[in-house]
């Protein structure tokens, strides 16, 4: 794994976005994975500013999200198809029809999960797949315990995962307790992985992915094998509470 050092949460995000970049403006006809959440909001701010700035197209890129809440509809502000319109495809120029998330409200949502993973295959799998870290270790809506060889799936969040979203729900009642997400075998799938960690709150958790065994009580640890994954974290991250730490370890 490239660990990438960087000064903020501002930084990382310019970083991460000029890394995605790079890919799409080297293969038009990119594969991308994208993640929703908090931390890769400011990545697509940028990925939107340099579009209007540069025009970087994207009518060739196919996108597939991590996730999906179940019962939300896509016009849910709490949804992430609502999310990723918000975020980021109504401000680019990527075909609606080009931009994937698993659907919540499937009549039939072990089929989903199954087509899911075919679709993703029939576009002979993403190029590109950027992540988050979870404070549990979680990778997409991969709980610990998760077997590492799963393909995409219903899940029933941990309590922990919950009490983190709940910051974009009027309360953590309202907070759905399952959601659709690519397995963690599916995610190894992707050839490159882009993981984005950020501020002090996650300083153990990127510590156990760094330097921890591989164990399926943290999901996080299999991208240990795989062979191409990059980390951009900014310096809460890397050195959290222990400020006497080498700023330099992970440059």
């Amino acid at each position: 794994m490239k660990v990438i050092q960087t000064k903020n949460y501002q930084d990382m995000s310019e970083k991460a976005a000029q890394f995605i970049l790079e890919k799409i403006k080297s293969k038009p006809d990119f594969q991308l994975g994208l993640a929703t959440g908090g931390t890769p909001v400011t990545t697509y701010q940028n990925l939107i500013q340099d579009h209007q700035t540069n025009q970087t197209s994207y009518q060739l890129v196919t996108t597939f999200n991590l996730d999906e809440y179940i019962g939300l509809s896509n016009e849910d502000p709490n949804s992430y198809h609502y999310y990723m319109n918000k975020h980021l495809f109504s401000e680019i120029d990527i075909p609606a029809d080009q931009t994937f998330i698993p659907n919540g409200l499937a009549e039939d949502l072990e089929r989903e999960c199954i087509e899911y993973d075919a679709l993703i295959s029939k576009y002979n799998g993403i190029d590109l797949q950027i992540l988050g870290l979870g404070h549990n270790g979680h990778i997409g809506f991969n709980e610990p315990g998760t077997p590492f060889d799963k393909q995409t799936h219903i899940v029933t969040l941990a309590d922990s995962t919950v009490e983190a979203n709940a910051r974009f729900f009027d309360s953590i009642e309202d907070v759905p307790t399952q959601a659709i997400t690519m397995g963690i075998g599916s995610i190894m799938k992707s050839k490159e992985i882009l993981l984005l960690v950020s501020g002090r709150e996650k300083h153990e958790a990127l510590q156990k992915l760094l330097h921890d065994e591989v164990n399926e009580l943290f999901p996080a640890s299999i991208l240990q094998r795989h062979k191409n994954v990059t980390i951009i974290a900014d310096e809460d991250a890397i050195i959290g509470k222990d400020m006497m730490q080498s700023k330099s370890a992970y440059r």
